[in-house]
């Protein structure tokens, strides 16, 4: 095991830790969406983000939901898959409680020019103001008229996947899980994210990771804590979805997990994809040496991570293909 990080990404790790900011058991919730950006730093560092990807177009969606419409950015590519595109439904994250279209839209961007599909970024509802199960809820009732409105979306509902980063690669994985508890919607292919998967926060990587690499030990139980108030949903699948069992994984759709070397959640989502495949599912795991949690959103400041993400695109556009 590499225990080199990418030298471009420990210069912006050195330039996040220089900004002065309160301990994580005493920083507010608004304090938190309110700290400075990633894209903010970079510029600080004399680097500026990369410009936006070009997609065929840009359209704002309110879905409707039994909680109420749920925002979303509809991405069209300029040069489709196919004449009928696959739909990739595309969760941000943000540990649940931060995050939103906007901090999504340069993934969503790579994603559908990439492999050609339509995307959807969903607004899910955040914790603390909406705990468990709001957002799985309404990721879900997401999907799901998505798949019910295929024909005037205009995509294949048989080539209808499922995606996140860190939570939201929690809430695609939850959201599949769902589908196959609740019969529907039928989903072809997961795109698992440095996803959060274990609420038990019981990996070896959280103790070998959780210092020093942008994620660590402190924010995730702060996340947790956020997200599950209630200590008994530790354990639902739905929440923590390395507790499923081997019969509701069995069900499972593909699975692309996507890791990077010095993740604190690194070995939760390298563990989800051994557990899917010993319940019989195809699923494939990258690990990205070098780089650390939420490596997409570098990827203007280092070739390693804009070269990580490139790959995941290639590969997610192979795979939604194959469907």
């Amino acid at each position: 095991m590499s225990t080199t990080i990418d030298p471009d990404t420990q210069r912006l790790l050195d330039a996040l830790a220089a900004i002065p900011a309160p301990a994580v058991g005493e920083i507010s919730v608004e304090e938190a969406r309110r700290s400075a950006t990633m894209r903010s730093v970079i510029a600080s560092l004399g680097g500026t983000a990369l410009e936006p990807v070009a997609v065929g177009s840009v359209e704002a969606l309110a879905v409707p939901t039994p909680a109420g419409p749920v925002p979303t950015r509809v991405y069209r590519p300029a040069a489709p898959l196919s004449d009928l595109p696959p739909l990739l439904v595309w969760f941000h994250g943000g540990g649940f409680v931060l995050g939103d279209l906007e901090s999504a839209d340069p993934s969503s961007r790579a994603l559908c020019a990439g492999a050609g599909v339509i995307v959807v970024n969903v607004d899910y509802p955040l914790a603390p103001e909406h705990p468990f199960p709001a957002a799985p809820e309404a990721c879900w009732a997401v999907t799901s008229w998505l798949a019910e409105h295929h024909a005037e979306i205009g995509f294949d509902p048989a080539r209808l996947a499922v995606g996140g980063e860190s939570a939201g690669g929690n809430l695609a994985a939850a959201t599949a899980l769902l589908a196959a508890e609740r019969g529907g919607p039928a989903i072809c292919f997961q795109l698992l994210v440095y996803p959060m998967l274990d609420a038990s926060c019981a990996q070896p990587s959280i103790r070998e990771n959780g210092q020093g690499y942008f994620l660590t030990e402190e924010r995730i139980e702060w996340f947790w804590g956020k997200y599950l108030p209630d200590p008994a949903h530790r354990s639902d699948a739905i929440a923590s979805p390395l507790a499923a069992g081997g019969d509701a994984l069995a069900g499972q759709p593909p699975a692309a997990v996507v890791t990077a070397e010095l993740d604190p959640l690194r070995d939760e989502a390298e563990r989800y994809a051994e557990r899917l495949r010993a319940a019989g599912v195809q699923a494939t795991t990258t690990r990205h040496d070098g780089l650390v949690h939420g490596f997409f959103t570098m990827a203007s400041m280092s070739e390693r991570a804009r070269d990580g993400l490139a790959g995941t695109v290639a590969a997610f556009r192979a795979a939604i293909e194959a469907c």
